[in-house]
């Protein structure tokens, strides 16, 4: 993906022993094992990227190597009350004027630093988390993905339902370091979501409502999906009321199908009136592709792919066209498109490589082709 993203306005426009038998005489009595109240995992992570974007594929104005360490703690105070943190720590190994992971040579930041409580069917997520909503979450892209200062309540108390109300305070969006944008000074202040959904294996649907102030914005967002087994057919509606702008309306439909060891996915969704607002790096809309948010698309976009997974190795091919219209209001009257392949390979169940190409044309000039490589090492 291309390290240049978004301007402010694309930037705005989560996430149980007992064993019996005979009893022998005189037999043992062992205490049941005390449950741990801190647990600690971590990874370690290596991200290589290059772009042609300098003409240069692989030189060191184009190209850099990062390195970060992720520590994942929780501390249970009670069965139902925990602490938990996310810190990353990273440094980059090209000493480049290009770009650097995170935007600076090396450095650390808590990515998450919440406080959970469980009381009968409802679930509260109170301070910095990770949230993954339609139209406004963080990507899990490069380094460590984008997340938010936040406070979410999650509620299971109906079969098959799930009802999340969230109001958001600051975002920290993917690749920025330790830099974390007050939403609630931009505006009127108040950023919040609340979402209905419904799954039973067969249906699926869900409404979410946005209020964005600090995007000038509110949404509506809403998908449904039947499975019949081998296909699985969805849509998905966004309506975006701006102000002072003409207001967006987005209609998407998708198909999916598993056969024999292959699955296939083709999408075809309509951005009509105005672009669509989002917050962090990428939409929900089915035809968004590795680079491309096809939100930011006025016009027709398409959206094909094919994957399988041979000997352990995954691997993914996609294509997407973009009709760009408009570019952020301005017209353009040019296509655009992609093409993604990606490989994934689990090593051992704590390590895993993958390679990403993609072939990215944004309708504004030339193509850009990048490759990614990263690695993890999870323990």
């Amino acid at each position: 993906m291309r390290i240049t993203k978004l301007s402010l306005v694309a930037a705005l426009a989560i996430s149980s022993a007992f064993a019996g038998g005979e009893i022998a005489p005189e037999a043992l009595v062992v205490a049941a094992p005390v449950e741990s109240m801190t647990t600690i995992n971590g990874k370690l992570t290596g991200y290589y990227y290059t772009d042609d974007a300098s003409d240069d594929m692989f030189g060191s104005d184009a190209s850099q190597l990062g390195l970060a360490a992720t520590l994942d703690v929780t501390h249970k105070f009670t069965q139902n009350i925990s602490a938990n943190f996310s810190a990353v720590g990273y440094l980059n190994t090209n000493n480049t004027n290009y770009f650097n992971f995170e935007n600076q040579d090396n450095g650390a930041f808590f990515n998450v630093a919440n406080i959970t409580a469980t009381y009968a069917d409802t679930t509260f997520v109170l301070g910095r988390q990770l949230l993954a909503t339609p139209m406004l979450g963080g990507f899990d892209w490069l380094l460590a993905p984008g997340s938010f200062e936040a406070y979410t309540a999650v509620n299971n108390s109906f079969e098959n339902i799930t009802l999340v109300g969230s109001y958001v305070r600051t975002f920290r969006q993917n690749n920025t370091g330790d830099t974390w944008l007050n939403l609630r000074d931009i505006n009127d202040g108040n950023n919040w979501t609340l979402s209905a959904a419904y799954d039973n294996k067969t249906i699926a649907a869900s409404v979410w409502y946005y209020n964005v102030d600090a995007g000038d914005y509110t949404q509506v967002y809403a998908d449904a999906g039947y499975d019949f087994g081998m296909v699985k057919v969805e849509g998905q509606y966004i309506y975006t009321d701006i102000q002072n702008d003409d207001a967006s309306n987005v209609f998407g439909i998708k198909a999916t199908a598993a056969i024999s060891s292959f699955n296939f996915m083709a999408a075809y969704v309509n951005v009509a009136d105005n672009e669509a607002r989002w917050v962090g790096v990428m939409d929900g809309l089915y035809t968004s592709a590795w680079n491309t948010a096809s939100g930011a698309s006025v016009g027709n976009n398409f959206k094909v792919e094919a994957g399988t997974e041979f000997a352990g190795i995954s691997a993914s091919v996609a294509y997407g066209y973009y009709e760009y219209a408009t570019i952020a209001g301005v017209d353009n009257n040019d296509d655009g498109a992609e093409i993604d392949a990606i490989l994934g390979y689990n090593i051992t169940d704590a390590i895993d490589a993958n390679i990403v190409y993609t072939n990215t044309d944004y309708g504004t000039g030339d193509d850009t082709n990048a490759i990614e490589v990263y690695a993890n090492y999870k323990f």
